[in-house]
């Protein structure tokens, strides 16, 4: 067991601002630094939530011996090579998702956790999100009987935002899909084979020489009978947002609803035809956190005069998983057992999405996942 607190830097204050209050009423945990290259968005973030340690330059942040881990939540691009930077540094790592942009990168973060010890995590939101742990405890409780089939989505319209954004291929940040129809049952992806549908408009081509407007992707799993299907869209593609995900199974079954914000529907076998579907909701799951956090399941917890928090939070967002996995990351580390994703299954849903979209620009043809994605 960690004996002393955890320290813990955040780097990128956008959506990782959101994280600063759970890791503060953490029980044994220090949220000791963050980091931002905006001068302006540093100082009023740090102002705003009291954090002592402050850096605008992610090179320097990682000279400092005090930080134990660095949760990443920068700019995509940004995320293999600081993951890289961090493990060298002697930091444990989070970092959002996806766990890097190309399979080499992947596979750097494996061999250094390996060669290190270090905990590694991706924060995949998807995974522990309430409706996830809803499907995952039918599953553990062997309710939903054998499990068939699996899929999921991720649709988005991306369109007006900057940098890197502009004519990304879909199944480049496909973690979303894929990690909950191999979450579910602990699975690995053995190969893939995706095609492309469509056309987005030329100005977007010529970003990443990609033209599809959805990716759909089949992914057969090691060891096992199951495939699941998960399909990715992000321009030109009429579709309100939405992140599902869709387990089938000889007793039940659970399917994410069409519109975001409505119940799911459990569909249960051998009853009469109209009584087969039914709505549920899923509850948070907010009795597996330490006390301290799990009103962020569902809006935070704050104190009465500090409203200034509110500007920076959007609650419980991602299906309320941010506490379930700042739990997860810490009480590994504490524990000094692998978190889930680790390292090695971060790299299997990463390189499921990369390799996707080179096996779609090939026509379909079948890729295997490289070794080093693969545990055991």
């Amino acid at each position: 067991m960690q004996s002393k607190p955890i320290r813990v830097a955040i780097a990128g204050l956008g959506f990782g601002a959101e994280f600063i209050p759970i890791y503060q009423r953490y029980p044994g945990a220090n949220l000791y630094a963050i980091c931002q290259r905006n001068p302006e968005k540093l100082k009023q973030v740090g102002d705003a939530f009291g954090v002592p340690h402050r850096y605008t330059d992610f090179d320097e942040l990682l000279q400092d011996p005090a930080i134990d881990v660095v949760h990443i939540n920068t700019p995509i691009p940004d995320h293999g090579i600081q993951s890289i930077k961090a493990l060298k540094a002697g930091k444990h790592v989070a970092c959002t998702v996806p766990m890097a942009t190309t399979v080499d990168e992947c596979r750097q973060i494996v061999e250094l956790v390996k060669a290190t010890g270090l905990t590694y995590m991706m924060m995949e939101t998807v995974v522990y999100s309430r409706e996830f742990l809803f499907m995952k405890e039918l599953y553990e409780k062997g309710q939903l009987g054998r499990i068939q089939f699996l899929k999921a989505s991720h649709q988005q319209d991306m369109d007006g935002w900057p940098d890197y954004w502009p004519g990304l291929p879909p199944m480049y940040y496909a973690t979303h899909c894929v990690g909950p129809v191999l979450a579910l049952t602990k699975s690995q992806a053995e190969y893939v084979s995706c095609f492309g549908s469509g056309t987005i408009r030329p100005g977007l081509q010529e970003h990443y020489h990609s033209s599809f407007a959805v990716e759909s992707t089949h992914i057969k799993f090691r060891d096992s009978d199951l495939c699941a299907h998960v399909y990715r869209s992000l321009f030109d593609t009429a579709r309100q947002y939405r992140e599902s995900f869709e387990v089938y199974g000889s007793e039940k079954s659970v399917e994410w609803p069409l519109i975001e914000g409505d119940p799911l529907v459990l569909h249960t076998a051998k009853r009469p035809e109209p009584e087969i579907p039914e709505a549920v909701h899923a509850p948070d799951y907010a009795h597996l956190l330490p006390e301290g956090i799990r009103g962020f399941t569902t809006g935070g917890v704050y104190d009465a005069d500090e409203h200034r928090h509110l500007s920076f939070i959007q609650g419980a967002g991602h299906g309320g998983s941010h506490p379930h996995m700042v739990h997860e990351l810490l009480s590994a580390i504490s524990n000094r057992r692998r978190p889930f994703p680790d390292a090695t299954a971060s790299a299997n849903i990463t390189c499921v999405g990369i390799l996707a979209h080179e096996s779609a620009l090939k026509g379909g043809e079948r890729i295997y996942l490289p070794a080093f994605t693969l545990a055991g």
